[in-house]
């Protein structure tokens, strides 16, 4: 049961993390243009650090990481 709360907790905070990079997008619009490829860099660490975190079945590493990567994604679309 502690499990599940746990792996709830994480999937909860990964979907605010979408907000987040919203806000991000919206309030840095010049730094991103700036650091755009940095921004990328991030992107893909985060997907790759979460996948060892998920291979090594570390669920803090794991979720850390997806966050890093959701929010830096998110902020990184342009807006229409």
């Amino acid at each position: 049961m502690n499990e599940w709360l746990e792996l709830l907790i994480g999937m909860f905070v990964l979907i605010i993390g979408i907000p987040i990079g919203n806000l991000l997008r919206k309030y840095t619009e010049d730094e991103l243009k700036i650091g755009k490829k940095w921004f990328k860099l991030l992107t893909y660490l985060g997907i790759v650090g979460g996948f060892v975190g998920l291979i090594i079945n570390n669920d803090t590493i794991m979720f850390t990481f997806f966050f890093i990567a959701i929010v830096t994604s998110r902020s990184l679309i342009l807006k229409k």
